[in-house]
């Protein structure tokens, strides 16, 4: 099986248990990594890492969220891997996001909408994100793994999470967003507080 592994803490545990799966003899897995963290950790666990265009296509990609609404439109990139976590669940068959229950939300935003940005001209990039809406956009202090700005743009909620990706994408400069649509996500596993397990599949 060929699997694209998230980042974040929540995917840590999963990455965790499939390398116990693998030393087990349980399993055999590829896998493809969305940042030098997950990576490190992958490798640290007995998993066998390779590079996306070696592998070109997933079965399944695992990934966590930073908040899910009822639709199942994600914000993902709290980590900064927004990018490479793109592009690593388009490459797959099924992308499954795994959360806990304090990951679910009536509207998306309230967390920021993780944003990559070149270095050219980041505040002109900035300028055109506050025009579509957002009342702020604050640079992070480190660069992602592409060797790229990250930022967090604050739109408040966001009753159209398509609409929005869309005029984001179409900024000069903003490398990615991290805005996951609905269309993208066969599946959400949610840990309820109780201990419990739920799955929400997207229709």
């Amino acid at each position: 099986m060929r699997v694209g592994l998230g980042t974040g803490s929540t995917v840590h545990f999963t990455i965790v248990a499939l390398g116990e799966r693998v030393r087990s003899g349980d399993l055999e897995i590829r896998c493809v990594a969305t940042s030098t963290q997950t990576e490190n950790l992958a490798n640290s666990v007995g998993l066998k890492v390779e590079q996306p265009d070696l592998v070109r296509h997933l079965d399944i990609a695992i990934d966590g969220a930073d908040e899910v609404d009822q639709r199942l439109n994600l914000t993902k990139g709290g980590g900064g891997a927004l990018t490479r976590e793109k592009i690593v669940a388009t490459m797959a068959d099924r992308f499954i996001v795994v959360v806990d229950d304090s990951k679910l939300v009536p509207q998306l935003g309230r967390f920021g909408t993780p944003i990559e940005v070149l270095r050219f001209a980041p505040e002109v990039v900035a300028d055109q994100v506050r025009s579509l809406g957002a009342a702020e956009v604050r640079f992070r202090p480190e660069a992602s793994d592409n060797g790229a700005l990250l930022a967090d743009a604050f739109f408040g909620e966001i009753p159209d999470p398509t609409g929005l990706a869309s005029a984001l994408q179409a900024v000069p400069g903003l490398i990615e967003h991290g805005l996951f649509l609905s269309s993208m996500v066969d599946r959400v596993v949610v840990a309820e507080s109780d201990g419990s397990v739920r799955e929400i599949s997207n229709p």
